[in-house]
């Protein structure tokens, strides 16, 4: 009896612990939890330009950075990220998807506060492919499980997609994209047909 009494405190204290290690978690903002990206999405904010100086890794969204210092360069290993001056994503905002070495004069010298990946689009694709010696053909290229846009950023004209059609054949092992279109899925315009090469154009 004495053993059983003895085995029931230690379950009890057992569930103690775990509740309160549960309690004193923190807990993600809706927007943390609504942006979370898929594994390998990633940029480093730098305070200086050209990369230097005090640097912040980030692979989830962020809606209060608490930093001391503005961001005047950023790496971006993967993804499409939206940096902005206050917490919560709000006041002035600006969006990357590739590395830049001086985005101080987006911000004028504030300091940025927040910073979410965005631009997976809202359709999903497989990727597939027909691959030959010297080129593979993409009718419909996407990452992550995404379809890719024509244009993260602004409207999507024939050299932005262009510009995303290069960037898609690097990171897929080619040099560039021969040839792209624009397909346009509920009001949203996707890469399709890239013709990924060796030689690029």
């Amino acid at each position: 009896m004495a053993r059983f009494a003895r085995n029931v405190g230690i379950a009890a204290g057992i569930a103690c612990l775990v509740v309160l290690g549960f309690a004193s978690a923190p807990l993600r903002s809706q927007e943390e939890r609504i942006f979370r990206p898929p594994p390998g999405v990633e940029a480093t904010i730098y305070r200086d330009a050209n990369y230097n100086g005090p640097a912040v890794a980030i692979s989830q969204a962020q809606s209060n950075l608490g930093l001391a210092w503005p961001v005047n360069s950023i790496r971006i290993k993967a993804g499409e990220w939206q940096l902005c001056e206050q917490p919560g994503f709000r006041g002035q905002c600006s969006t990357y998807d590739a590395d830049n070495p001086m985005i101080g004069n987006r911000f004028r010298g504030r300091v940025v506060q927040s910073i979410r990946p965005i631009g997976f689009g809202d359709q999903t694709g497989d990727n597939r492919s027909l691959r030959g010696m010297a080129a593979e053909f993409f009718p419909a290229p996407a990452r992550f499980g995404r379809r890719i846009l024509a244009c993260p950023v602004g409207n999507a004209t024939a050299n932005c997609a262009e510009r995303s059609a290069d960037r898609f054949c690097r990171t897929s092992g080619w040099t560039g994209s021969a040839r792209q279109a624009m397909e346009t899925v509920n009001g949203r315009i996707y890469l399709a047909d890239v013709l990924c090469t060796r030689t690029g154009r």
